[in-house]
């Protein structure tokens, strides 16, 4: 049986199970997989986390270093956020020029945390004008089964609130001292199968869905982010309920992301 038929065969499955409010994992259409987070995984950056996402690992990674500030944010630091899916953790992704699902990945995460005002970037000035910490978040998908999204932010928030600044090193302060976290942005995403829109979408369920949500909120009761993806329309009832359920997961996974960095 050729790939494309199997492939058919699958998302006909999967869609005949979402309409009776059912999923190939076992889980109800508003059940995320399990989540954990291991804040300080990589010992050599100034902070990082692994999240694991039922089979979805992605790992984040910060690094700061003395800069020049841009010259239109003079009193600003600078932050850039990057991601990179490595091909060994999925065969769709290929060596080469950062891929489409990447520079998506990067944005999103970064939108996020500049929307939600996750860290001041007036305090990473040094110097106006002259130096400011540039802040370089690093995202990387050790293992792709689906919503890359959510787990990059909350990888990328957690790996923020465990950042230490290396002023010693640098020779801007005598003492190191912690990145100071304002907001934990959390974003939740989902999916239409048929009639039904289901949260934390599979590589599977990907695949089959005919439209995507992300919905950005934080701890102030704010939507600070929303991105549409695949060619599916959601109606505006449907975009009510799917922020609605948004703030509700988001509780639950800012919750996890403190206790990570406590």
């Amino acid at each position: 049986m050729s790939g494309g038929v199997t492939a058919e065969i699958r998302t006909t499955h999967i869609l005949d199970l979402a309409a009776e409010g059912k999923r190939l994992d076992g889980r109800g259409p508003d059940e995320y997989r399990p989540i954990t987070i291991e804040p300080g995984f990589v010992v050599t950056a100034d902070g990082s986390a692994l999240v694991r996402m039922g089979d979805t690992a992605v790992l984040a990674g910060i690094k700061l270093e003395p800069g020049k500030p841009f010259p239109d944010t003079p009193n600003a630091g600078v932050l850039t956020t990057n991601a990179e899916l490595v091909p060994l953790s999925n065969p769709t992704f290929e060596p080469g020029p950062p891929q489409p699902g990447a520079i998506e990945v990067s944005r999103v995460v970064d939108r996020a945390i500049r929307a939600a005002e996750t860290i001041d970037l007036t305090r990473l000035c040094v110097t106006p004008g002259e130096k400011s910490w540039v802040c370089y978040t690093d995202v990387h998908v050790l293992d792709h089964d689906g919503n890359l999204i959510d787990a990059a932010l909350l990888a990328a928030v957690s790996a923020l609130a465990h950042a230490i600044v290396p002023a010693k090193r640098f020779g801007v302060r005598e003492v190191d001292y912690a990145l100071e976290i304002q907001h934990y942005p959390i974003e939740s995403t989902f999916v239409r199968l048929g009639e039904a829109i289901v949260v934390d979408p599979t590589f599977d369920e990907e695949a089959a869905a005919q439209g995507r949500l992300t919905v950005a909120t934080d701890e102030a009761g704010r939507v600070v982010a929303m991105q549409k993806g695949l060619v599916g329309a959601f109606s505006p009832d449907d975009v009510k309920e799917i922020v609605h359920r948004a703030f509700r997961h988001g509780d639950r996974l800012r919750e996890l992301a403190k206790r990570s960095s406590a």
